[in-house]
C-alpha cells in the first residue's frame, strides 16, 4: 500500500518536468527499483495505470528496471548475489556482508512529447 503515495509523487515529478519543457504529455518514465528498496514494481505499475488517468502521464509507458541485491565478501572483496540460506562467497567461501546495491529507488529518465 505504501506504493500508492510513491506513485503519486512519481506522477507529480513527471508532470513538473513536462511543465518545465512545455510538453503536451509524458510518453515514458523509467524507474530503477532495488529488490531491497521496500517497493514492489508490480504494485507501482498497477497504481500508475489508475492514478495517471486524466494527467499528462495518462498512457505513458512505465518501465521498471529491477536491481538485485548484492553482498560483498570481506576476504576477497567480490560482489555477489546471495544464494538461499547462505552468505558464502562463491569464490572463497567466506561470508559476505550487505551492501547498498539493491536498495536503489529513483526515476532514471522521463520522456515527454513537445510541440503538439
Amino acid at each position: 500500500m505504501h506504493e500508492y503515495p510513491v506513485t503519486q509523487q512519481i506522477i507529480r515529478i513527471a508532470e513538473k518536468k513536462a511543465g518545465e519543457t512545455d510538453a503536451s504529455r509524458v510518453c515514458a518514465i523509467s524507474l530503477v527499483v532495488g529488490d531491497q528498496s521496500g517497493f514492489i514494481g508490480d504494485s507501482i505499475q498497477m497504481y500508475f495505470d489508475v492514478i495517471s488517468e486524466g494527467t499528462l502521464c495518462e498512457g505513458a509507458v512505465l518501465t521498471i528496471s529491477h536491481i538485485r541485491s548484492k553482498l560483498r565478501c570481506g576476504a576477497c572483496d567480490r560482489l555477489f548475489e546471495r544464494k538461499p540460506f547462505s552468505f558464502a562467497c562463491p569464490d572463497c567461501g567466506c561470508d559476505g556482508t550487505p551492501t547498498e546495491i539493491g536498495k536503489e529507488f529513483y526515476i532514471d529518465h522521463i520522456e515527454v512529447v513537445t510541440g503538439l
